[in-house]
């Protein structure tokens, strides 16, 4: 049961990650200053309290089937560890790179936008996409020590 559930609970953390990557951030550099703070607020407003939440939940829904797997399920326990890694690592950069810019950008108006900001979102852009690959890739452990 508990293997379902942070499978689950990653799977809607994914949702998360690769949502706004598809809708937005491949095409975020187009965005017209007053266009992308709106968009900027929309999004910190609508995931802010979800992943605050989701994302500790789902990274702590790991460790029962890490403890259930390290002696009889070796390979299981591996491929969940590693996965338990990387989703660390996407909660590292979220809560250390992106977050703070997001609040950073919330603050903006047009007319306090500074010259820099495009740096900024830059910035954000490559996180995110780090986050995304370290994210699928947790998920594929997950799916593979799920198989095994």
């Amino acid at each position: 049961m508990a293997t379902h559930q942070h499978r689950f609970l990653r799977i809607g953390c994914w949702n998360d990650f690769c949502g706004p990557w598809v809708a937005l951030t491949r095409s975020i550099t187009a965005f017209e200053p007053r266009l992308f703070l709106v968009i900027v607020r929309h999004l910190n407003r609508n995931m802010a309290q979800v992943m605050t939440i989701l994302m500790p939940v789902s990274l702590l829904s790991i460790l029962p089937v890490l403890i259930l797997s390290v002696v009889k399920h070796p390979a299981t326990f591996f491929l969940s560890l590693t996965s338990f890694a990387l989703f660390l690592v996407t909660l590292l950069i979220t809560t250390i790179v992106e977050v703070p810019i997001v609040k950073q950008i919330d603050s903006w108006t047009l007319a306090t936008l500074p010259a820099n900001w495009e740096q900024l979102r830059d910035r954000w852009s490559s996180f995110h996409l780090v986050r995304i690959v370290a994210s699928i890739a947790g998920l594929v452990l997950l799916v593979a020590a799920a198989i095994f």
